[in-house]
């Protein structure tokens, strides 16, 4: 029987990325393509059920070039764009439109070939987002997108006594993670000292504090729980989501050391009818070392201020690790094509089904694997939040 529209239950049925890492002859609709191709075979539903479109970030009419290159006609679509939480945001969208019953099975995609643009010369590195509306007012004085971060961790530093050592050890673990991961793009191991002995970016920030920049893409495909008895694998339910929106210029952001994650954090937790402490892993934005800390602050995994101690000693490690993030190795380690909220989703669904593989697939305290996840994205320079609860049982 299925169930009302309003009422009915939301699964992510298919994942998938496209070719990562290193891609120099794919185009970033090649890359679109090969992601979504890929994820409704891992669902195995036909594309004749995708009825919703969701995607970004290419295109002068987001997403319907994209859906035009895919073959599809969506009567469902969204082109919300929010930086990196953007994925997460869309998934809250698709998942209330599904509910709601305006639509029944929607496809987010995303693919990009940051990497392979620089080195070709289609593009250069951009220091800032433009320098109109708000921004005219700091971009001339060279405060790029990674000095906004730099100095909101300076604040942390300052208030709470963070210690450069403690943000290495994010990168550390994350490399760490992204040693059993084939699809990582750095897999060899690093120290405290390499990343803090490294070139400086932006103080406090050296290079290996900063995400890489790779060419890859990543699909998600959500569907009603009526097609979940034609799917080849096991679903993944959207049990609660959160968004929010905080500020566009520095001067308008009330805290550094709290970003938007802290309200949509709590909405999709309460949403979920779940506390942080029963989560069996975390899948976080990690442009930057300073975000994994402060997300995992204002997730509610710790309190205020002690984000430092907390991923000090291993805890993020899937080996042995008190509470396992970005499992893949992030995009400290893993990749970074731009917007990589997306590669959140997969992980997280991967790992809920038990398919990270040996070595990666984390494990609960009784062998079993993971039952419940959240994936939580950031936009922007702590602009912007999108937090998705995700459990095995519905």
């Amino acid at each position: 029987m299925t169930a009302a529209p309003g009422n009915r239950k939301v699964a992510v049925v298919g994942v998938s990325l496209s070719d990562c890492g290193r891609v120099d002859e794919a185009t970033p609709y090649a890359l679109h393509a090969q992601a979504a191709r890929r994820a409704l075979a891992d669902s195995g539903l036909d594309r004749s059920v995708v009825d919703g479109f969701a995607s970004a970030g290419l295109g002068t009419l987001a997403p319907i070039e994209v859906a035009e290159y895919l073959g599809l006609k969506p009567m469902w679509v969204d082109s919300t764009s929010v930086g990196g939480s953007t994925w997460e945001v869309m998934a809250a969208h698709a998942a209330d439109a599904i509910a709601a019953g305006h639509a029944n099975a929607v496809l987010l995609v995303y693919g990009s070939t940051a990497r392979a643009d620089i080195r070709a010369g289609r593009r250069t590195g951009n220091l800032s987002f433009g320098a109109r509306g708000p921004l005219q007012f700091e971009v001339p004085y060279g405060h790029s997108l990674i000095a906004k971060y730099a100095m909101a961790a300076r604040r942390h530093m300052h208030e709470y006594g963070t210690t450069l050592e403690q943000l290495a050890s994010v990168a550390v673990q994350a490399r760490a993670n992204a040693a059993a991961n084939p699809e990582a793009m750095f897999r060899d191991p690093l120290t405290v000292d390499d990343v803090l002995s490294g070139p400086m970016i932006a103080d406090p920030f050296t290079k290996l504090h900063c995400c890489i920049r790779s060419d890859g893409g990543a699909a998600v495909l959500l569907a009603a729980e009526e097609y979940v008895r034609d799917c080849r694998t096991a679903p993944v339910w959207v049990l609660g989501t959160g968004e929010h929106v905080s500020h566009a210029s520095m001067s308008e952001w009330d805290d550094f050391t709290v970003s938007p994650a802290a309200v949509s954090g709590r909405l999709a937790f309460a949403r979920a009818g779940l506390r942080p402490q029963e989560m069996d892993f975390a899948e976080i934005y990690d442009a930057f070392t300073y975000m994994t800390l402060v997300t995992l602050e204002d997730l509610g995994f710790c309190a205020k201020g002690e984000g430092g101690a907390f991923v000090e000693k291993g805890r993020l490690l899937v080996d042995g690790g008190e509470l396992p993030v970005n499992t893949d190795g992030g995009g400290l380690s893993a990749q970074h094509p731009g917007m990589r909220g997306l590669f959140l989703l997969v992980e997280a669904v991967r790992q809920l089904r038990g398919e990270a593989g040996e070595g990666r697939q984390v494990h609960r305290p009784d062998g079993e694997v993971p039952r419940l996840a959240v994936a939580s994205g950031t936009g922007g320079w702590f602009c912007s939040s999108g937090t998705v609860v995700l459990g095995r049982d519905g």
